[in-house]
Formats: C-alpha cells, sequence, structure tokens
C-alpha cells in the first residue's frame, strides 16, 4: 500500500502538483495519464521512494516493484538471468553453490567433507527461497517477454537497450512485489509480450500503477484513472475504468464551464450593482457587501482545464545531396562470441522510407548506430554519397548532454545557430521562458524525446537515422511526428519495435543473423502470410502422414 499526504512535486522551480492525497490499496490498477512533463514520471519515482517530493509525505507498506523509463537503470555487472534472479536474492545463493560445487570438484578428504556439509546447507537456502522452480519462473517470464533463451547467459552490459529493458520488466515481475509501478512498461515489446503482458497485468492482484501511451493497454488493464493536469497543477481521480473516465471527463468539463459561466455572471451583476450603489453613502454598507460577494464568487470558481499543448515539428527543407546519399556493403556484427548480423548490405536512395522491423537483440539498433557512424562494423564499409548530412536520433538519448542545459545542447546541435533562432525552434516544441535553463538530466523522457527531434529540426539533415522516436510520446505527439515524418523530403531510415504506421518505400526486415529485402511493407506482409501458410502445410502432412502410419 502507498498513500500520500499533501504531496507537492516540482521541477526545479515549476510547480507539478499540490496537494495530492491519493492511496494505492491492493487490487487498484491505476493509470497516470497526463501530457509530457506533466508529471507523471516524477510521480512514480517519489512514491517508488527514488526521489524525494518537495513537498509532504509518502507512506508505503510491503514491496514495491519499479520500472522507472530509462532502460540503463540497474546494475550492469553479471548476466541477464541473474539479474531477474537478484531480485529474490537468489543469485546470490546461486553463486555461493557454484563456489561450493568448485570447492567440491578440486579438494578431497576432510575439505571435500566440509564442503559437502557447506553445499547441503547452501542447497536448503536455495530450496527455501523457491530454488529450481523459480528460476523455471524467471526464464518463463523473461520468455513471455521476448527474451531468448539464448541471451540468459550473456552479460548485461552486452545487451541491447531493448533487452535491458525487458530484463529489468522480467525482473519486476519476478521480484514478488505487493505494489508495481510501471513507467512505459510496453516499450520496445513486441505485439505478442504486450498482449501476455496485458493478461498478466489483468490478473495481478496487488497494487499497480501504469503509465503508458498504450491505450489499448489503458483501456483492458486499469480500474482506476488519475489525471495529472499540467495546468491546474492538481490530480483529478476517477474510481472508473478508461472509457467511463473519458465519459466523466467530458460531463465534468461540460459541468466546470456552466458552473463557471453562471458564477461568473452572477460576479459580474453584483460588481456593478455594488459600484453603482457605493457612490450613496447610505448604501455604501451594502455596496461593499456586494463587491465582497463578488470577489468571493470569483475565488470560489473551478479552473477550467486548459487544451494541453502539441509540439509543433516541421522539418525544414534537406539539403541537397545525390541519387544514393547512403549504403552499406557487407555488413556485419559480433560481440565477442555472439553474432548480431552478418553479410548485410543495403542502399539507401535519396528521399526513399524505410522501416527496420525485428525482435529484440536482431541488431535494429547496432544497424543503425554503423550507418550513423556511432559504431564500426567489423567487416564491409558504410559510403556516404555526395551532399551526405546525417541525422540521428538515439533511443536512449545519448546524443544529449544531460548534465548541460536544454539551450545549450541546442545551441551545440549546430555550428552556426544563434540563441534566438534556438529558442524559436524550442518554443515550437513546447520548451519556453526560463524552461530552456533547465538541465536535461531533470526532464522527463518525452521531453528528451522532444528535444533531440528539436535538435534534428536546426541540422537541415537529407537522411534521418530515428531509433525508436514515438516512444514516451503521448497520442498527440506521436501523430504530430508521423505526420511531419510524411511531409519531409529526406530520407528516413527508423528502427521500430512494431510497425509506427509510417508510409515507406522499402522495408528492411532485420532477423537474427541476416536481413532480408521487401519493396513494401505490403510485400513483407505477404511474404510473412505466406510463410505461415507454409509452415501450417507441413504441420498437416506430417499429422497425416501420423495417421496413415497408425491406421
Amino acid at each position: 500500500m502507498i498513500a500520500t499526504t499533501a504531496l507537492e512535486l516540482r521541477a526545479g522551480a515549476r510547480l507539478l502538483v499540490s496537494g495530492v492525497n491519493v492511496r494505492i490499496n491492493h487490487g487498484d490498477r491505476i493509470g497516470f495519464v497526463g501530457r509530457n512533463g506533466a508529471g507523471k514520471s516524477t510521480l512514480a519515482k517519489v512514491l517508488a521512494g527514488e526521489n524525494l517530493p518537495a513537498g509532504g509525505g509518502v507512506q508505503r507498506t510491503g514491496k514495491i516493484g519499479y520500472l522507472p523509463q530509462d532502460p540503463r537503470t540497474g546494475e550492469d555487472q553479471g548476466t541477464a538471468l541473474d539479474r531477474i534472479l537478484s531480485a529474490r536474492d537468489l543469485d546470490q545463493i546461486a553463486a555461493r553453490m557454484a563456489q561450493v560445487e568448485q570447492e567440491m570438484a578440486t579438494t578431497e578428504g576432510a575439505e571435500l567433507e566440509k564442503a559437502l556439509e557447506r553445499y547441503t546447507r547452501v542447497d536448503a537456502e536455495f530450496n527455501a527461497a523457491g530454488g529450481y522452480a523459480a528460476t523455471a519462473e524467471a526464464e518463463a517470464i523473461a520468455t513471455s517477454l521476448g527474451v531468448s533463451e539464448s541471451v540468459f547467459h550473456n552479460q548485461l552490459d552486452t545487451l541491447s537497450g531493448g533487452q535491458r529493458r525487458r530484463i529489468e520488466l522480467a525482473r519486476i515481475l519476478f521480484s514478488g512485489a505487493e505494489t508495481l509501478l510501471l513507467d512505459e512498461p510496453t516499450n520496445h515489446l513486441d505485439a505478442d509480450s504486450i498482449i501476455w503482458l496485458r493478461n498478466y497485468l489483468i490478473n495481478y492482484s496487488g497494487g499497480l500503477v501504469i503509465i503508458s501511451h498504450d491505450v489499448n493497454l489503458i483501456e483492458t488493464v486499469v480500474n482506476k484513472v488519475f489525471y495529472i493536469d499540467g495546468n491546474r497543477n492538481v490530480i483529478d481521480v476517477y474510481n472508473m475504468g478508461w472509457k467511463q473516465y473519458l465519459l466523466q471527463r467530458e460531463q465534468d468539463e461540460h459541468r466546470r464551464k456552466k458552473e463557471r459561466a453562471n458564477a461568473e455572471k452572477k460576479a459580474e451583476i453584483l460588481q456593478k450593482q455594488g459600484e453603482k450603489m457605493r457612490a450613496k453613502a447610505s448604501k455604501a454598507t451594502a455596496a461593499q457587501g456586494m463587491l465582497r460577494r463578488a470577489d468571493k464568487l470569483r475565488a470560489g470558481l473551478e479552473d477550467v482545464r486548459v487544451k494541453d499543448k502539441v509540439a509543433k515539428l516541421r522539418f525544414p527543407t534537406p539539403a541537397p545531396c545525390g541519387k544514393t546519399p547512403l549504403s552499406g556493403e557487407e555488413l556485419s556484427k559480433n560481440y565477442g562470441s555472439l553474432e548480431i548480423f552478418t553479410d548485410v548490405s543495403c542502399v539507401i536512395d535519396k528521399g526513399s522510407r524505410v522501416v527496420i522491423l525485428g525482435l529484440n537483440g536482431a541488431g535494429k539498433t547496432t544497424l543503425l548506430k554503423i550507418l550513423a557512424n556511432q559504431l564500426e562494423s567489423d567487416t564491409g564499409k558504410v559510403e556516404h554519397g555526395h551532399g551526405l548530412k546525417l541525422g540521428y536520433y538515439a533511443q536512449e538519448h545519448e546524443m544529449l548532454d544531460f548534465e548541460r542545459t536544454i539551450l545549450e545542447n541546442m545551441l551545440s546541435s549546430k555550428d552556426d545557430l544563434r540563441e534566438p533562432e534556438a529558442r524559436n525552434v524550442l518554443g515550437s516544441f513546447l520548451f519556453v521562458g526560463d524552461d530552456v535553463h533547465k538541465p536535461v538530466k531533470v526532464l522527463s523522457g518525452g521531453e528528451r524525446t522532444r528535444l533531440a527531434l528539436a535538435t534534428l529540426v536546426v541540422s537541415a539533415a537529407n537522411v534521418l537515422l530515428l531509433d525508436e522516436p514515438t516512444n514516451n510520446l503521448d497520442p498527440a505527439s506521436r501523430e504530430e511526428i508521423l505526420g511531419a515524418l510524411g511531409e519531409y523530403q529526406g530520407a528516413v531510415i527508423m528502427v521500430s519495435s512494431g510497425f509506427p504506421g509510417v508510409s515507406q518505400t522499402l522495408t528492411l526486415l532485420v532477423h537474427s543473423r541476416y536481413i532480408d529485402d521487401h519493396n513494401t511493407f505490403g510485400a513483407y506482409s505477404a511474404a510473412t502470410l505466406l510463410m505461415g501458410i507454409a509452415i501450417i502445410v507441413l504441420l498437416l502432412m506430417t499429422l497425416l502422414d501420423r495417421k496413415r502410419s497408425t491406421t
């Protein structure tokens, strides 16, 4: 259980919310909703005990599992499976077992007897903590989230951002926590993993908080909605599901506007009448009373919600370039003995649209980094055509300096960019006034995404390399970005865990070791469908053969 008392949250000097008194009990499945930067992630961090509030207090009972938005959060040492098991301290017990097993294999006599005794004790402790059944449970959760068994024993620092995030999510679900706080849990998940997670959360009996721009997840899972109003700096609590919330919110807005209009009308009448009567000494007292009533009516008015603003994204005309600004030939990448992909060749023509699809760990981000000159290929070469100007968006915002301010990052993105122009562009991305002096490290994931995209706008790039650019964005902002990319005249290469909705003329499908090249997403879909039909036919033929052999 988590409860807050008069909670106040701030981002630097800016007030996010104040006077928050809420409870999260067993059986509550709460969706935090609100525009980017309203304070959803900040609230989750404070509830989890990761950050301190600006005012008020938080009371917590029971174990809390918190999934932050940043996939780099967490330990970088050890294997993927050890990281999941560490949620119940099973990794430490397993390490002690391995050490004792080594002693048993290398000792004799009395030392061997002592090692056998220690192994018996450690094995009992391992079984008491869930033992081999718990390990199987951890593996099952990870597999359901799309983590391949081949990844279980890989070191964490060799995994992609998407794999790391899946491991962290699996760890939280495995932890046995009584309250879960999940910030954008569907980022980097494919469709099958999202369906599994949705079913898991529906059946979860503890307290649950979800921050997600996946409307389907929110609609299916939550039974309460906390709307964080970034304009009024309050949290509106709706003890109902998503669809009922949308209807009730609309009704509340209509009622609030009607009540406000009536109160303002009454206040205006009292104000005018009081001012007329104030001129006469005999009616001065009554006039003062009317004026006080008018002021009281205005002071008691409930604020009307202001429509949330959406960043206005428009890419300028790209710099001129040749017919083929970017290409790669016989590219490959290995991390130690782990082969990511091999013998990859691709040609990016002027103005083409490319989406790179594939499972987590298949090499999507690695391929994009190689094309962006952020990583060297083990073999082959990347060729830059005439006039190439690259614009690179990193999924974990590595291109931003987290210690510098918004404005400083913007100014450093282009050599001849002046402050007035930088401020104008930042203003279109909803960074106005003193906000531009905030350090990047205090921004939400959605705000960092907007800033990273703002730096691309001033780059005049003719080839954009985008790694999951719609993660952490609300639906309105996501539509704005996809619309801007649709109008952009340069080439776009986008990595996505699922098909993002951008029209394109070429689809590169990344598998674990090779790349298939299809002319359109429709061709890719058709190829995938034909492959599925072929598998079904083979299965039917096998069943018929077995039936014939038994008769």
